[in-house]
């Protein structure tokens, strides 16, 4: 008799320990989600092609302004970090607290402070 609990006992443990890497909701979530997609597929296409030409007519004034001044560019428009014209200056470095206030632990806050 003690075997056949002991039997029976290992089942339902190993049953229970099958079903727990398996979560039912996500599975649903993801069938919900295929459908979900692929009824809007259709309208997000047609969404999409319509504002890429306005983007770049307004990037296009930034590249003439930023071609004028012998930028280089990225394909965005945006500046290349990695050549030199386009590294200004950086900002100086503020150390603030939470509260807007210099943080004195910082030499250059004890600094403006004295001068």
């Amino acid at each position: 008799m003690k075997k056949i609990f002991l039997a029976m006992l290992a089942f339902v443990g190993m049953v229970t320990i099958s079903n727990a890497q398996t979560d039912k909701a996500k599975e649903k979530e993801k069938a919900a989600k295929a459908t979900t997609v692929k009824k809007t597929a259709p309208a997000a296409a047609t969404k999409m092609t319509t504002p890429a030409p306005a983007a770049k007519t307004a990037a296009a004034p930034a590249t003439a302004k930023a071609a004028a001044s012998g930028q280089k560019l990225k394909a965005d428009g945006t500046p290349d970090m990695r050549y030199k014209e386009n590294k200004g200056k950086a900002a100086p470095v503020v150390h603030t607290k939470k509260d807007g206030t210099p943080d004195m632990r910082y030499k250059e806050n004890k600094d403006k402070k004295k001068g």
